[in-house]
């Protein structure tokens, strides 16, 4: 077949690298020069630890494994630690590493020392971690080119950047230069662009915007193993849920007020990647925020038992996430054509396996 996949994100290009594995012709459009969404926004984390029961988690297991068999894009297997600073969060450690499914998603509770030996960076104060040997780490701003770099070895793949979708109907996508792109399957993957075109086609998608702060310093004396959480994140994820975390005490004021919670990644230039915040009642500002960037900053420092590298960036991103019980959100909205948005802050984490699952639905 022909495909045209629209959308240059993380979840677009999988579509295009799943099409493409299976034999298809593909043309992919972005209507940007490159990607610059959450995409490229993110901390690069495929992500397993916190995922919930059933079909995310089944999901996120899967997209781990083809992360693995995907040549070119640098997967880092380094697992994450999610420190804990108190029994309470400790307690919930505990609680996460009883579960059932514990050693499928290779939650471990460790003291201090084992922390520490797991990544020597971390020498602040703390009562242990939970050690999630099924996290990886990608570079948001390098796996993307990287992908289509491989695509293109195929001779059935071609990019076209700068180009916004204007009409799509069976069989036909209509960009804003008047081009005219055939094509037998056509796959609809905008990201956080619910307006316009994809509003035309489906007004009543489950589907809401949600803005994140984050941040990245010079680069780091030392070497950061692992990826690292704050017991904040017990909060955040569906898996810690239970009794433990009910016990857990009230978070700080600037950080209940930003919905927080600490993720922390070193990239391969040095530099550590830090945040996040979560903002879901639109119109977004178009301004960050210092206080959350002091609270992370006095996090990390208390985590790390040291003074940070010089912040040099700060930015904020948008994704688009599904209201409702689904993972990700399809909708077929003509022939041929489907939309699939609405994985979250998900989106690196499983687009391997969500853009499989795309078509295995279609071919059977």
């Amino acid at each position: 077949m022909r495909v045209v996949v629209v959308g240059g994100g993380v979840l677009g290009t999988f579509h295009a690298w799943e099409a493409v594995r299976r034999g298809h012709e593909v043309l992919h459009l972005e209507r940007e020069p490159e990607a610059r969404g959450a995409s490229v926004r993110n901390f690069g984390l495929v992500w397993v630890s916190g995922r919930a029961d059933g079909a995310e988690v089944a999901l996120a297991q899967r997209a781990r494994d083809l992360w693995a068999e995907t040549p070119g894009v640098g997967v880092r297997t380094a697992g994450s630690l999610t420190v804990c600073r108190s029994q309470a969060e400790l307690a919930v450690a505990k609680e996460a590493a009883a579960r059932p499914d514990a050693a499928a998603r290779g939650f471990e509770v460790l003291d201090p020392e084992q922390t520490r030996e797991r990544n020597p960076a971390v020498r602040g104060d703390l009562l242990g971690a939970l050690w999630c040997s099924r996290d990886a780490i990608v570079e948001p701003r390098e796996v993307l080119p990287a992908l289509r770099t491989e695509l293109a070895k195929s001779n059935r793949y071609q990019f076209l950047g700068g180009r916004e979708v204007r009409n799509v109907r069976t069989g036909r996508v209509v960009d804003d230069h008047g081009a005219q792109h055939a094509g037998d399957l056509v796959f609809l993957c905008t990201g956080a662009w619910h307006s316009g075109l994809v509003r035309e086609l489906t007004d009543d998608l489950p589907v809401r915007r949600v803005r994140l702060q984050m941040m990245q310093t010079a680069p780091l004396d030392d070497t950061l193993t692992t990826a690292v959480a704050d017991g904040d994140s017990f909060r955040y994820y569906p898996a810690y849920r239970g009794t433990a975390v009910d016990d857990l005490p009230p978070q700080a004021p600037v950080a209940e007020d930003h919905k927080m919670q600490l993720l922390m990644v070193q990239r391969t230039h040095g530099g550590l990647t830090i945040g996040d915040t979560h903002e879901y009642a639109e119109p977004f500002g178009f301004d960050v925020q210092s206080d959350p960037y002091d609270y992370l900053q006095d996090t990390v420092e208390a985590i790390l038992g040291r003074p940070l590298p010089t912040i040099v960036r700060r930015w904020a991103g948008v994704y688009s996430q599904a209201t409702g019980d689904e993972v990700v959100v399809r909708r077929k909205v003509a022939d041929g054509v489907h939309l699939v948005t609405g994985p979250g802050g998900r989106g690196m984490t499983m687009a391997p396996a969500i853009a499989e699952a795309s078509f295995d639905g279609i071919d059977g």
